[in-house]
């Protein structure tokens, strides 16, 4: 396939699946009378909001106290940024932020170009009833409790596991390597079993987006000459373009609230610098200690910097794309 032909082939693809602007609509009278009846049906909704997702916010006045249980909130000491000043000068907490960071950043990443990749090649694929298995079985992993994950890991990488039996089988090593007791291998066991348990489910989103692709540009790519895989650069990418950028800009805000499951499962005291991540020091050195007002803190310092992440990283879409979620 020459590269005119290439170019036409993606320049039309790109015109199918630019997000055109919208012009703003007024808010009137007349409108709100066309749909009171859909804004009776959200009012349920709003108030499920308010109550479970906002009120609770009123808790944040404790990181600026020194919570006590038997004070009470209105009877407990205001101390200002005081814990806020604590938790900056904190080393561990660094730890805990980069460790967070780190892992989550991986998770991304590999968990985004694993799902995009897998999705790609099972879109390619002709063999129906193959295609329906492979989709199965990769779903399944998902449903998996992080204990039972944990435990297969942890298995797999023993001394006497598949993964040491078959280096030393290959000449690899000439010895077993102890996988759980490396410190600087611990982010990338963590991501790997990560990326394992969710490639399928995360891959769902972008093959239903793959569905809704014109099939007319493969078949004029194909009277072309385009091969499979010049028509996956050249087609089905661009295509699903704002798809990946809005799921990217949503999950950017989740790096830093990756929980502590897998790092509590998978970790131990050899490896315990590199398994801190910020929620789990908020529940040791926090909600563990009775330092209410401290874990308080920590929850807020998390919210902003998500905050931070999805606005930074919108914006950077939203000029380099033109595809936004603001």
């Amino acid at each position: 396939m020459d590269s005119s032909k290439s170019m036409d082939v993606n320049s039309k693809g790109m015109t199918n699946t630019k997000l055109k602007k919208i012009p703003k609509k007024k808010i009137t009278w007349e409108a709100i009378k066309r749909q009171k009846l859909l804004i009776i049906m959200t009012i349920p909704f709003v108030i499920w909001l308010l109550v479970f997702a906002y009120t609770p916010l009123i808790g944040w006045l404790v990181a600026f106290q020194e919570y006590r249980p038997q004070n009470g909130f209105f009877d407990s000491q205001w101390v200002g940024f005081t814990q806020f000043q604590t938790l900056f000068k904190d080393s561990l907490f660094y730890t805990a932020l980069k460790n967070t960071l780190g892992m989550g950043g991986l998770g991304l990443v590999f968990g985004t170009g694993t799902a995009i990749t897998f999705s790609l090649l099972l879109n390619e694929l002709r063999f129906t009833k193959f295609k329906k298995f492979t989709q199965t079985i990769s779903y399944l992993p998902h449903f998996v409790s992080w204990v039972v994950v944990a435990n297969l890991v942890t298995t797999v990488l023993a001394n006497t596991g598949i993964v040491n039996e078959l280096l030393q089988f290959l000449n690899i090593t000439s010895g077993p390597i102890n996988f759980m007791a490396k410190p600087n291998m611990f982010w990338g066991i963590v991501t790997g079993a990560d990326v394992w348990k969710s490639t399928g489910w995360n891959a769902i989103i972008y093959l239903s987006a793959m569905t809704s692709i014109d099939q007319e540009m493969y078949e004029a790519a194909h009277v072309d000459g385009a091969s499979r895989l010049q028509k996956m650069w050249h087609i089905t990418l661009p295509s699903i373009k704002g798809i990946i950028i809005i799921l990217m800009i949503m999950n950017i805000g989740n790096i830093i609230n990756i929980g502590f499951e897998r790092q509590m499962l998978l970790g131990n005291n050899i490896v315990a610098d590199a398994a801190i991540v910020i929620e789990k020091y908020a529940l040791d050195y926090g909600i563990g200690m009775f330092r209410y007002s401290y874990g308080t803190a920590i929850g807020i310092f998390k919210s902003v910097i998500s905050i931070a992440l999805i606005v930074t990283f919108n914006s950077i879409a939203k000029k380099t794309s033109d595809i936004s979620i603001m």
